[in-house]
């Protein structure tokens, strides 16, 4: 498999300034309507109830990114592959988390409450966590020198960035929320509809642009994107489990751990990596997997009857 990917270090994908523009705003967008439901009562809860609250922060943010960099050293794909499988979990939790947890009968309110976290989070945690497992496999793997990824990687850069595409779109939504709650009651529900819209064309749009060379990497890029897809949903469900968390927690722990935001990593690819092509390709078959496997995994759960109720917040 590996043989089929031994060029995708050298691609850089294509993407003129006007596309490049397209994806940013659309980025601000889905978190602008994303900061339209964040309310402050979601960060009590997690105070209120924090055992599963504080299980699912653990597991996004610390045991995702250390069992991703595992996984990494485990599977030895080329140095591209590997920089997007560490990008993607450390980006936070994705917008549609909240949806798919409503599918599959899970405790929606912890899931709002870990979302919001996440993503306001987002701007300190996500260049923490690539500086410090990107900076490790920089540093083991001599193959990642010949990469056009900085040996040094520039948190500071990348803090930088992820405040500008998610830290102000957030501020501006939630002011907006809190100045004028009538008109957010009444956009809310569209602005959710555009924002999945906006997400989908975003990651069909970077891939469009590349078909060229789809053929030769959907399938073992593919094949990557399954096997991280499948520790990112066994991750969060195996730490709710140990803790003996209620059942809808631990879906809700799953989810929350296995739909990151591929949005953010794509963006971060073209801004910080000069378009690399194996970051890229994880970024974007992971935004189209993650759904597929989200939606179908939600419904399956949702036919499995709990013998425990839901419980309101955590």
């Amino acid at each position: 498999m590996y043989e089929l990917l031994s060029q995708v270090d050298e691609i850089r994908l294509n993407f003129s300034q006007g596309g490049l523009l397209y994806m940013n705003v659309t980025l601000a967008c889905i978190m602008f309507g994303v900061a339209l439901d964040i309310k402050p009562e979601q960060f009590r809860n997690i105070l209120v109830n924090p055992k599963s609250a504080f299980i699912g922060i653990g597991s996004q943010f610390i045991l995702l990114p250390a069992l991703t960099f595992g996984l990494v050293m485990l599977l030895k794909p080329p140095p591209s592959i590997s920089m997007g499988m560490i990008l993607i979990a450390a980006c936070p939790g994705g917008n549609i988390s909240n949806f798919i947890s409503s599918l599959a009968k899970a405790n929606v309110a912890l899931s709002v409450s870990l979302t919001a976290f996440a993503t306001l989070s987002a701007t300190l945690l996500t260049p923490l966590n690539f500086a410090i497992w990107g900076g490790l496999y920089v540093k083991y793997q001599s193959a990642a020198s010949a990469l056009n990824i900085p040996i040094r990687i520039e948190f500071l850069e990348m803090a930088k960035i992820v405040f500008i595409l998610l830290g102000l779109p957030l501020a501006a939504g939630m002011a907006f929320a809190w100045r004028y709650p009538e008109t957010t009651a009444r956009i809310l529900k569209p602005a959710k509809i555009i924002s999945i819209f906006l997400y989908m064309t975003f990651i069909v749009g970077a891939l469009v642009a590349n078909l060229e060379y789809i053929p030769n990497y959907v399938l073992p890029v593919g094949v990557i994107v399954l096997l991280l897809n499948a520790q990112t949903l066994l991750t969060g469900y195996l730490a709710g489990t140990v803790a003996r968390v209620s059942k809808p927690d631990r879906r809700t722990l799953s989810i929350e751990t296995g739909i990151q935001n591929s949005g953010l990593a794509l963006v971060l690819v073209f801004a910080l990596f000069n378009a690399n092509g194996g970051m890229a390709f994880m970024a974007a078959w992971w935004g189209i997997w993650q759904m597929v496997t989200g939606i179908g995994l939600a419904i399956i759960l949702a036919r499995i009857p709990m013998v425990r109720p839901v419980s309101s917040c955590a």
